[in-house]
């Protein structure tokens, strides 16, 4: 059995770093929904990124309208063992109008990869950005025996 410890904030930032991959996790009621998505991370905010995309009869568009909070979570294995870092918070449709400046910097500095984890072409897709604020910022690493 592995042990672990938490992570300092300078720590979730570094490991986070501007962008990558994660699972966003959304609850309807006591129904869950989880997803692989992008997320691009800003740590002046601190918030969190992502991009979804929507086919025409896609059930996800339900879920992120009625989740209250919702989780990312982005964990990854390293050679001195697993991290991962979990944000929960509000998660808030970025339009063109709630688009201001402090929104308009902080996607200049994220990095929001495209993956292709669709079913269909990108093209028949709509795609939509979120920012999730979070309530909850947290990261566990394992801990090294010694």
């Amino acid at each position: 059995m592995t042990d672990s410890i938490s992570l300092a904030r300078d720590e979730v930032d570094e490991f986070l770093g501007d962008g990558g991959t994660g699972v966003l996790a959304l609850a309807d009621e006591n129904e869950s929904y989880a997803i692989p998505v992008s997320y691009g991370y800003d740590p002046t905010g601190p918030h969190l990124y992502v991009r979804l995309g929507y086919a025409p009869e896609s059930e996800k568009r339900d879920f992120v309208e009625r989740t209250e909070t919702a989780s990312l979570v982005v964990d990854r294995d390293t050679p001195d063992g697993w991290t991962s870092v979990v944000g929960r918070g509000r998660l808030e449709e970025v339009t063109e109008v709630s688009l201001d400046s402090t929104i308009a910097r902080a996607i200049r500095r994220v990095n929001i990869p495209f993956v292709t984890i669709y079913d269909r072409p990108a093209r028949e897709l709509e795609f939509q950005l979120y920012r999730l604020v979070p309530e909850e910022l947290t990261g566990r690493r394992e801990r090294q025996s010694e």
